[in-house]
């Protein structure tokens, strides 16, 4: 049911019936579900390849019991990456793997143990592991079930535009009274050009070049007292600084299937009910970054 839609031009209509798809949800979740653990299962073929960029998930807690699906997933695409990283906290989780994981390295899959870095553990630990910051670093989360095309899509686009951040979802953000307005009144991505005021939330993935890589290495671990459960603000935020734009695929954010019973413990519910959001905003972004993103409203609307 997937359709194969970088083969060509997406037209909108294409586009219409993959978020119709989307919205069936339970149905399409259940018949990927069945296929990615069929595959898991018998598969012998390599989950990586020569070429492609890096992708880097973590995972933790009971979320280690269906992250293979999620691995499989990608695993499963058109375009594979050259590494696929899972990056685990602990000694047993490095150890104890399930059969489902342990399938997945006998195919090319990295299990690697870091320190706790929270959300930021998707990319930070990666960052520390190599002095060539030369590929494109592609993070995703380990509660969504990616499509077929998923890699390939973020891919192409980078291609097209190589020195720009590269997701399916971004929030507009807004500014009101010299100040960041509250995150949950900030509308969708409506547009694919590059701009600083969109913000790419990574449950959907993301692209990032390699220059972009190595100017957010140099800018440290000031996130664990910034923003310590924000990633997509840290990332935000040092785009901004760098001078790199954020561009959404298409002109319409894009959620994939979630992993059924998986969201008990996730970021959403403690960003929006504790509105931790706004706070590690408030923490991470300076007078001048606020500045800096008020010019590129008035460029937008010179009205």
């Amino acid at each position: 049911m997937e359709p194969r839609i970088f083969n060509c031009r997406l037209s909108t209509l294409a586009l219409q019936v993959w978020l119709f798809l989307l919205r069936q949800d339970s149905k399409l979740t259940g018949q990927q579900l069945r296929r990615l653990r069929r595959r898991n299962q018998r598969s012998k073929a390599s989950v990586v390849t020569n070429s492609g960029p890096v992708v880097s998930i973590t995972s933790h807690g009971d979320r280690l019991h269906t992250v293979h699906l999620v691995l499989e997933s990608i695993a499963s695409g058109s375009v594979l990456p050259s590494r696929l990283i899972l990056w685990v906290d602990t000694q047993d989780a490095l150890t104890n793997r399930s059969p489902g994981l342990q399938r997945l390295v006998k195919r090319g899959l990295e299990i690697c143990r870091t320190d706790n870095y929270g959300p930021h553990t998707k990319y930070y630990p990666y960052l520390l592991s190599t002095d060539s910051l030369n590929s494109p670093l592609v993070t995703a989360d380990d509660d969504t079930l990616y499509c077929s095309w998923w890699l390939e899509g973020l891919v192409r686009s980078y291609k097209k535009n190589p020195t720009a951040i590269i997701c399916y979802r971004a929030h507009l953000m807004r500014l009101a009274s010299g100040a960041i307005a509250p995150y949950q009144s900030w509308g969708p991505c409506k547009s694919t050009c590059g701009s600083f005021l969109n913000f790419a939330t990574g449950v959907s993935g993301c692209i990032y070049p390699p220059s972009f890589l190595n100017e957010l290495k140099l800018a440290g671990a000031q996130f664990l007292r910034l923003c310590p459960r924000a990633d997509d603000v840290w990332l935000h935020v040092n785009a901004v600084r760098t001078g790199f734009e954020i561009l959404q695929v298409w002109n319409r954010p894009l959620r994939f299937p979630i992993v059924p019973g998986s969201q008990g413990s996730g970021l959403f519910l403690r960003n929006f009910n504790l509105a931790q959001n706004d706070e590690q905003i408030g923490n991470t972004y300076t007078a001048a970054d606020i500045s800096f993103l008020e010019s590129c409203v008035a460029q937008a609307d010179p009205r």
